[in-house]
């Protein structure tokens, strides 16, 4: 488990634009992790973690005008049922309020997953899920 940058880059609705934030990512050799996609109608926002924030960093600058980044809690899970309720529950225990979530699966149903919690106090996080 571990605190990670997380970018969410503000999309217009329209074919093409994710393709181009993903294809200026993968020309600069930044890895995706994790990636989530939501949309409020004419706008969408596509949440990245990658291997290389620094350059995932610098290729938004040069290619994109509207994205934020944030820090993440990054917990591997077993890909078996019940493995993201007992992190959920062990937050909801410390009184830790889950603001999204998402997660990896490997889709045979095997190895780990990756579970990504936005929460407000990571380090509080950290030790209630450590206990």
């Amino acid at each position: 488990m571990h605190v990670d940058t997380q970018f969410s880059i503000f999309l217009v609705n329209k074919p093409g634009v994710m393709d181009a934030v993903t294809r200026a990512l993968a020309e600069a050799s930044v890895n995706l992790f994790a990636l989530s996609l939501s949309d409020s109608g004419e706008h969408g926002v596509l949440r990245v973690v990658c291997d290389n924030v620094e350059k995932a960093r610098e290729v938004l600058r040069e290619t994109h005008d509207r994205w934020t980044e944030t820090d993440i809690l990054v917990v591997p899970i077993g890909n078996t049922p019940g493995a993201f309720e007992a992190v959920t529950r062990k937050l909801a225990a410390a009184g830790i309020n889950i603001n999204y979530a998402f997660c990896t699966a490997a889709e045979d149903g095997g190895g780990t997953s990756t579970a990504i919690f936005k929460v407000a106090d990571v380090e509080k996080a950290i030790q209630a899920l450590q206990a």
